[in-house]
């Protein structure tokens, strides 16, 4: 008599292929690949929400790519329904805080200062609400105007003819972004916190499920 044994499905036909189990996942193997992907999806959320700040289809691309291999490993691989429910929620929404985090913090810290004169501020009034639009034109040689939108700040709190200092993409890629206003001081720490409260929560999610997985 062989030593081998071959296991048949239950319900299976006499002869038919036999089933073998997929071999459970070694506990280091487990707590290395968990940690590898919880720190990878929200990475590759966050690379992607700072592309989309440049270059906007190819940011979105990739947001949206790293949040459909967060539902399917989570869901798919993994077999955890519910965790993947919350870190592609989670994640989809990193994607929208992360985008405004990294670009103010980055103009902000990097931007050079530049004095300009406001030109003209209209409201392109669209489905959603406003949508504004600011044109400034730098004070020193040149004269060089850009035109700003609501994602570089323009928000209505600059008007026609005001002195501000915008900050320049030294690379210049991104567009220049307007000054705070008064009552601004303190937008940029609070997307910023939310930020990283959203990369953690996606981090965990990711983590506690690729430890709790379920054999396919």
């Amino acid at each position: 008599m062989s030593g081998t044994e071959t296991t048949v499905a239950p319900g299976a036909a006499p002869g038919a292929p036999a089933y073998h189990p997929r071999p459970p996942v070694s506990g280091a193997r487990k707590v290395f690949s968990s940690l590898m992907w919880a720190v990878l999806l929200p990475g590759l959320m966050i690379l992607g929400a700072g592309i989309g700040q440049w270059v906007l289809w190819l940011g979105a691309v990739v947001m949206l790519t790293a949040v459909a291999v967060a539902a399917c490993l989570i869901g798919g691989v993994w077999h955890r329904a519910g965790a993947a429910t919350l870190a592609s929620a989670g994640g989809f929404a990193l994607t929208l805080f992360a985008g405004p985090a990294i670009y103010e913090v980055y103009m902000k810290t990097v931007g050079d200062p530049v004095a300009a004169v406001v030109t003209e501020v209209t409201d392109r009034h669209n489905r959603r609400g406003a949508d504004m639009f600011c044109t400034v034109e730098e004070a020193g040689g040149g004269h060089r105007k850009h035109e700003v939108s609501e994602q570089e700040n323009c928000f209505g709190q600059a008007k026609v003819g005001d002195r501000v200092e915008i900050r320049k993409d030294p690379l210049g890629l991104l567009d220049p972004r307007l000054p705070d206003s008064a009552d601004q001081r303190n937008t940029t720490k609070i997307t910023v916190g939310v930020t990283a409260g959203l990369t953690l929560l996606t981090a965990a999610t990711t983590f506690s499920a690729g430890q709790r997985r379920r054999a396919g």
